[in-house]
């Protein structure tokens, strides 16, 4: 079999990538292990409640974001979250507390010092920093004060990287942060700029805010399957070798499909996996090279899905509560899906996702799933009110071994490197997570991207 291009996984990134590649009239084979599209990506549908396993939202709908939900309309549509997602708790001293979206609530919370909210004032006119590998922690603390780290910083990480501020390097994982002050001078000005500069570009389908998928997120990655064509889908393929042909100048691929030999040739591959299946995937790659890709830590993650039929008369109006590490808590926090969208729960119950684990607290994700429902149930009270003797309706773990990729001091090696062997080995292209950011909106992005490089490569 030949193709034009090869995919090897059918997450987000390799299925955007197929999307954008068969819209330009290209011929794509995408290779996945399990028998199942989406990768991370899972919908479930029980006891009326309706909720994810693996990412529960997106952040920001880029311009490739809304342009793939419009090519699959109306097959799957966006849906972006209700105002109650505009506000986010954070957990201090037994309670949670709205996070400042405004100079006057900053001064006003009580999760930040006095001092640090002096120096919240003076932010605009401090020096930027002078440190490529500058970390979060140092940088938070250098320009807004160790409360402002505590209990906005740390946590708001948590959410995102389950990961510690004091070992990922901002200008990898906050990049849109980092060049605020290196651009802008601060974080507050910049913001400031940033925001006039945007309403004298031309207008884009991009929006902010927090989105999902109209029926759960499962329906984005089947619709975009159904768009490529299931039968360019290849299910349950064990990937044997890949490797390049020097004679034809094709990408080889020995695999077995449910025990069936499967041979594919392509002038262009396209890796999506994580960085720790690439060892035995690329084989044909130098042991010092592979080093350099493959020192990349993975953030486990257990995650909790909780549902109640009949809330009583407490209230969830926010994206969630993130907590705090310093709060010592089992928890890095709780989203309220059933607040932010439609159909997640009955009109009078809710919806919770819990979330435990992370660089900090891996040893709670090793938990057998009777202790992990028990400090669920113990959080169910403690965190979020309910009274004691009630109890959850519906309560599902998962695991996720492998859940969130760190963007660390060895990030800056890893880009350097897979660009050099890009250059050398025409048409690999190694792309996934491991690069370009974690959240599905940069999945998207970098897919739909790689999609237009190799499609104009092709003409």
């Amino acid at each position: 079999m030949v193709k034009d291009v090869i995919i090897i996984g059918a997450g987000l990134t390799g299925l955007s990538a197929g999307v954008e590649l068969t819209k330009r009239g290209l011929s794509v084979a995408i290779l996945e292990k399990s028998d199942r599209t989406g990768g991370q990506i899972q919908t479930f549908h029980t006891e009326d409640f309706l909720f994810e396993s693996g990412p529960n939202t997106g952040s920001g709908a880029s311009q490739e974001v809304m342009e793939l939900y419009g090519t699959l309309s109306p097959r799957c549509e966006i849906e972006f979250a209700a105002k109650e997602a505009e506000s986010r708790w954070i957990w201090k001293k037994g309670q949670f507390h709205p996070l400042p979206n405004s100079l006057v609530s900053g001064i006003a919370t009580p999760l930040f010092t006095f001092s640090d909210k002096l120096r919240m004032l003076g932010e605009p006119f401090r020096a930027p920093g002078t440190h490529p590998d500058e970390t979060i922690a140092a940088m938070t603390t250098r320009r807004l004060g160790k409360s402002f780290l505590d209990y906005a910083v740390d946590p708001f990480l948590s959410g995102i990287y389950a990961g510690d501020p004091h070992t990922l390097i901002t200008r990898h994982a906050l990049p849109k942060l980092y060049h605020l002050e290196q651009d802008y001078g601060s974080f507050i000005g910049g913001s400031i700029k940033k925001a006039r500069d945007a309403k004298e570009q031309p207008k884009t389908e991009a929006r902010k805010g927090v989105f999902s998928t109209k029926g759960g997120m499962e329906n984005l990655p089947k619709a975009m399957a159904a768009f490529i064509g299931e039968q360019n889908i290849l299910l349950s393929v064990h990937t044997n070798t890949v490797h390049p042909d020097t004679e034809t100048g094709l990408w080889k691929i020995h695999g077995v499909q449910n025990g069936v030999p499967l041979e594919i040739s392509s002038k262009h591959l396209v890796t999506t996996v994580g960085s720790y299946l690439l060892p035995d995937l690329l084989p044909f790659i130098a042991a010092p090279e592979m080093e350099r890709i493959t020192n990349l830590r993975y953030a486990p993650v257990v995650q909790v899905a909780v549902g109640v039929k009949e809330k009583g008369t407490l209230q969830f109006k926010a994206f969630g509560g993130l907590i705090p590490s310093r709060e010592q808590e089992d928890f890095l926090g709780v989203l309220f899906p059933s607040a932010c969208f439609s159909g997640r729960s009955p009109v009078e119950g809710m919806l919770f996702s819990f979330f435990m684990g992370g660089m900090r607290n891996m040893a709670l994700t090793q938990l057998s799933d009777r202790e992990i429902e028990e400090k669920t149930v113990q959080s169910f009270h403690r965190l979020l009110k309910f009274p004691k003797g009630m109890k959850p309706d519906m309560i599902r773990i998962f695991r996720h071994k492998h859940a969130i990729p760190q963007y660390e001091l060895s990030s800056g090696e890893r880009f350097e490197t897979i660009s050099a062997l890009e250059r050398k080995y025409t048409g690999l292209h190694i792309a996934g997570n491991l690069r370009d950011g974690i959240g599905m909106a940069h999945r998207i992005t970098q897919g739909t991207n790689l999609g237009r490089i190799i499609g104009s490569a092709t003409r």
